[in-house]
């Protein structure tokens, strides 16, 4: 026999079609066949297809399988394949699973009258409805299974497997056993058999174990999930579609082929293993800002998170600046946020929600000092038996801003900006790392700063990007912010832009296009004539220009002090919303929300009266979209409702 795999799967499928008692079916992304019962022979074919120049069947072997198996009732055997000779009811070659148990069966002709020999592999466990491939390589009277590249399972028997097994008159019957009793039940994706070697080597070099590919058919493999134009799938298939209804859901390979409906937007999208593509959408158009809610809050706000915790719901943190009595987070409940956990902070600045496995935590960044004169920010880990945050971890800090958390190359990352020491301005923030021995996040990296406000992560590509805003460096405003990019293990400088007083970075993105948005809050420099206005002063958007591997401004917009950006998606529409805090004379300043024009950039469409403005938010819920901006020079935030048409 040659020594390149035989495809006995792909024998059964005629070119360009589907054998009669077969149906293809798509779980998990993966698609696998199922097989009819009621025609068993159907699904057969003679070996002699295979074994071209040689009517033996060889000594060693490896079997490769991918399949998913369905709940096997208790003394039930099912088989995956079957050799059979015409003339005779026995099984030359066979496999077959029970409950926890893989069989593989042989004929041994060199006995007298013939003698069947089981090897039996106990606890494996498949009937798990996940999609798995096992390889078993045989070899005289060693047999070794590998299931999912995992460690083998090696058994040796008293019968060699023979080492001329005539196959002349046999056929290969897939799932059966020419007869109804024991027909497999599950998906068949792969069925290999690859002559005098061990396949494992072969096999176990993909990323996704449970469905490595040696050789499928051409029906199965990954077709695009939606057809271009008006065309027809070739190869037709059925799936277990699941609908997912309420926020953003993932949408990676695991997802691949199921449907999200965006109730807010009124849209129907499909999965196609990496993004979120619209299947029907009803265009909405933003028409007017309307107010929704006054929330009344502990003190003055200086920032707000709006976050979902699975199954449990929607939340908002605000970061409020006295003790007592300290920060508070709300849950959306019946339209409206209500009180739901207060959290003592020490003039908090801001929020952070994240997580890592199915660990849920939220970060404060304390400006000042608590009671017994420490300076500590605090991450706080989500109990779900009491359902509420507790405090985890303490970190020293030092007049904290802003934290950031990031996953790159698979590790957890939290990073925060330390404002000041004192009355030095010219500290490092730090970036943390979780330690998963420890469970706790250790020292990483510092980064010198200068009165910085505000992190940004990014990633474009494989490149991973981390923004600071630099504020003040002790005598003047107009000073370097920068950007870095993950280096070798650590973040190294990759640009840096001039800025005059940076609080808040924003990316976003239109299209394949990337842009970086800074909020300038004022101009102040100690050596030089005041300004006649220190707070009216432009605020700037950036592009990546891929050419040049670097940012080059887009577009400035005059601003108010401005304190933040917030970018957010109406329809097939982008928006962005900055915080005006204050124009030299009121703090009663209206923050605008710029619609995207195309070649224009950033055009004012609604101008939203507000007071102090630190924050926004944007979030939707099944009712609709809306804004929450905090106040920092009031008690007061409120939820604006986004009315479109």
């Amino acid at each position: 026999t040659d020594l390149r795999p035989l495809a006995i799967l792909s024998e059964v499928v005629p070119a360009g079609g589907l054998a009669r008692g077969m149906r293809v079916f798509q779980v998990q992304g993966v698609r696998g066949f199922q097989l009819a019962a009621s025609r068993p022979r159907a699904l057969g074919f003679p070996a002699s297809r295979l074994f071209v120049h040689c009517d033996r069947f060889p000594e060693e072997f490896s079997i490769i399988v991918t399949l998913r198996v369905l709940s096997v009732p208790a003394k039930r055997n099912e088989y995956v394949f079957t050799l059979m000779a015409e003339e005779s009811p026995s099984v030359l070659v066979g496999l077959r699973y029970g409950p926890d148990k893989l069989h593989f069966l042989f004929w041994s002709q060199e006995r007298a009258g013939g003698w069947q020999t089981r090897v039996t592999f106990p606890n494996v466990s498949l009937s798990d409805n996940q999609w798995h491939t096992l390889v078993l390589a045989v070899s005289g009277q060693s047999f070794s299974l590998t299931v999912d590249c995992s460690v083998p399972k090696d058994v040796v028997v008293e019968t060699p497997f023979p080492a001329s097994l005539s196959v002349k008159r046999a056929s290969f019957y897939l799932g059966n056993r020419r007869r109804r009793k024991g027909v497999f039940t599950g998906l068949l994706r792969q069925l290999v058999l690859l002559p005098g070697a061990d396949a494992t080597p072969r096999i176990c070099t993909a990323m996704n174990f449970k469905v490595a590919t040696l050789s499928v058919p051409t029906v199965l493999q990954d077709l695009p999930v939606k057809p271009a134009s008006n065309e027809v799938l070739k190869y037709p298939y059925e799936t277990d579609t699941k609908v997912t209804l309420g926020s953003r859901p993932p949408c990676t390979k695991q997802e691949k082929a199921q449907f999200w409906f965006n109730a807010s937007r009124r849209g129907l999208y499909l999965c196609n293993g990496s993004t979120w593509i619209s299947m029907l959408e009803v265009k909405q158009k933003l028409d007017y800002v309307e107010e929704y809610q006054n929330l009344v809050t502990n003190s003055e706000t200086m920032g707000v998170e709006v976050f979902t915790i699975p199954k449990v719901g929607l939340f908002a943190a605000t970061a409020n600046r006295y003790t007592p009595p300290g920060s508070a987070i709300y849950k959306w409940t019946d339209g409206k946020f209500v009180p739901y956990q207060n959290i003592p902070t020490y003039q908090a600045q801001s929020w952070k929600y994240f997580t890592i496995g199915k660990k849920i935590f939220l970060a404060v960044a304390n400006f000042e000092q608590n009671d017994r004169g420490q300076e500590f920010s605090v991450i706080y880990k989500w109990s779900r038996r009491k359902e509420k945050f507790i405090t985890y971890q303490r970190i020293t800090t030092h007049s904290a801003r802003d934290w950031e958390a990031f996953v790159i190359e698979g590790e957890a990352f939290l990073a925060v900006v330390n404002h000041r020491e004192g009355n030095n301005h010219n500290i490092d923030s730090v970036i943390y790392r979780w330690n998963p021995r420890t469970g706790l996040f250790e020292t990483n990296q510092t980064i010198p700063t200068s009165g910085a406000y505000d992190w940004e992560f990014f990633t474009i590509g494989p490149y991973s990007f981390l923004a600071v805003a630099n504020t003040f460096n002790g005598t003047s405003t107009k000073i370097y912010s920068h950007i870095y990019i993950w280096l070798s293990g650590s973040f190294q400088l990759f640009q840096s832009i001039l800025t005059f007083g940076a609080a808040d970075w924003e990316v976003f993105r239109i299209g394949d296009r990337v842009f970086l948005a800074v909020a300038n809050s004022h101009s102040y420099d100690s050596g030089m004539p005041a300004p006649s206005n220190f707070y009216a002063i432009n605020s700037s958007i950036y592009e990546l220009n891929i050419t040049a591997q670097m940012f080059v401004k887009f577009q400035d917009l005059l601003t108010y002090s401005a304190l933040d950006w917030e970018f957010f998606s109406v329809g097939a529409d982008s928006f962005l919303v900055v915080a005006n805090s204050f124009d030299g004379f009121t703090f009663s300043v209206n923050s605008i929300i710029y619609r995207w024009q195309g070649y224009e950039g950033f055009v004012a469409a609604h101008h939203l009266p507000t007071v102090g403005c630190r924050d926004w938010e944007a979030f939707h819920t099944a009712e609709g979209s809306y804004l929450l901006y905090s106040s920092a020079r009031e008690p007061l935030s409120k939820v604006l409702k986004l009315k479109t048409t």
